[in-house]
């Protein structure tokens, strides 16, 4: 385990697994924490891989200051992370936000992005939703009913242990942190910046009823030059915890046949 800080001077907790060669950063979305990770790193292949785990701020062990949850100071958090661990080059797999926040660092340092795994990730122009789903994300720190309920119409496949174990882990993410990131990610805005992105990219589509495949092929791949998506039946908003042995399949497969060795 080990942290750094900010350019705001918040607090950023992140752990490094592994001592390979290549750097894969891990970045997770709003209301969890990196342990959302832990079932997919269980099962990854390390060989040659150096994993690095943040804990976005306002969740996990990072700071949870009061402000500054933006999309772009978020991306510039993960870049901090990335200097910290001295990581260089680094491939970076994003998760839901995550996804955006990623793009926006492969658009923004791409000399330093050797590739991109985009799971179930939100558009860069961002996803608004209705205003009845919208109140129940917005308004859901510190309640476990509101939590379980968005669980339930995300996901298709999770055990009630994993379930719990998301239950628990988002209700310690700081209530600033819930709203001002789902403000953050719901208006997305930085589509434009997707036409600096030269890394090789994975597209991940699921069962998921808020991010269909059909819907990520239009609004993210054929945003990207050269992205290709891989659909993965089953499971619902969150691949790496409700199907993990198989989302690290396909993220392992990218790693040996998209990137150089």
């Amino acid at each position: 385990m080990a942290s750094t800080s900010a350019k705001d001077g918040t607090s950023l907790h992140y752990r490094v697994v592994g001592e390979g060669p290549r750097t894969v950063i891990l970045v997770h979305g709003w209301m969890v924490s990196g342990a959302v990770w832990d079932a997919l790193v269980e099962r990854l292949d390390l060989t040659g891989l150096r994993l690095v785990i943040p804990d976005m701020r306002g969740a996990g062990q990072s700071g949870r200051p009061e402000t500054g949850y933006s999309l772009e100071t978020l991306a510039n958090d993960v870049l901090s992370v990335a200097d910290a661990a001295d990581a260089r080059r680094f491939t970076l797999v994003g998760h839901s936000m995550g996804g955006q926040l990623v793009k926006w660092v492969a658009a923004q340092a791409p000399e330093r992005v050797e590739g991109l795994v985009l799971l179930n990730t939100v558009p860069a122009a961002g996803l608004p939703l209705p205003p009845d789903a919208a109140g129940l994300f917005r308004t859901s720190a510190g309640s476990r009913e509101q939590k379980q309920t968005i669980l339930g119409l995300a996901c298709k496949q999770l055990s009630p242990e994993a379930q719990e174990a998301l239950v628990k882990d988002s209700m310690d993410v700081s209530k600033a942190a819930i709203e001002q990131v789902f403000d953050a990610w719901t208006a997305g805005g930085f589509a434009d910046k997707l036409a600096a992105i030269t890394a090789p990219t994975l597209v991940v589509a699921t069962d998921d009823a808020f991010l269909p495949a059909a819907f990520l092929r239009e609004a993210v791949v054929s945003k990207i030059r050269g992205a290709r998506l891989a659909y993965l039946p089953g499971p619902g908003h969150y691949p790496q915890v409700e199907r993990p042995a198989e989302t690290a399949a396909l993220v392992s497969a990218f790693l040996a046949g998209s990137l150089p060795a």
